[in-house]
């Protein structure tokens, strides 16, 4: 199996050969060029990564709704500062991971 990218849109297709048109875009199969090796090879070994920072942003955004549920709630100073700091928290580790994605696709580890 090969990795094949649309020089059109980006979007990756992996098979034997080039897909008759871009399933995004709709560009001929002439747009599409066999990723090297060592880039096909990045591509795979980051979609694993990929997925492991996209499941902490969902946990991050549940623990944010947690703690607010909690906020609401305002039973005492000290827990509301727990959950204040929790969210503030869930915020910072769901940006890292963003972050994390942004370069990998940057890097064309997508």
């Amino acid at each position: 199996m090969m990795l094949w990218k649309c020089s059109v849109c980006g979007f990756l297709h992996e098979g034997d050969a080039a897909p008759e048109k871009c399933p995004k875009c709709g560009a001929p199969k002439e747009a599409f060029a066999v990723l090297p090796e060592a880039d096909a090879k990045k591509v795979y070994d980051a979609d694993r990564t990929n997925d492991i920072h996209m499941e902490i942003i969902k946990l991050s955004m549940k623990i944010s709704e947690l703690a607010r549920e909690g906020i609401k709630i305002n039973l005492d100073p000290p827990c509301l500062a727990v959950f204040q700091h929790a969210n503030d928290e869930a915020w910072v580790i769901k940006q890292r991971s963003k972050a994390e994605i942004a370069g990998h696709v940057g890097k064309g580890k997508w």
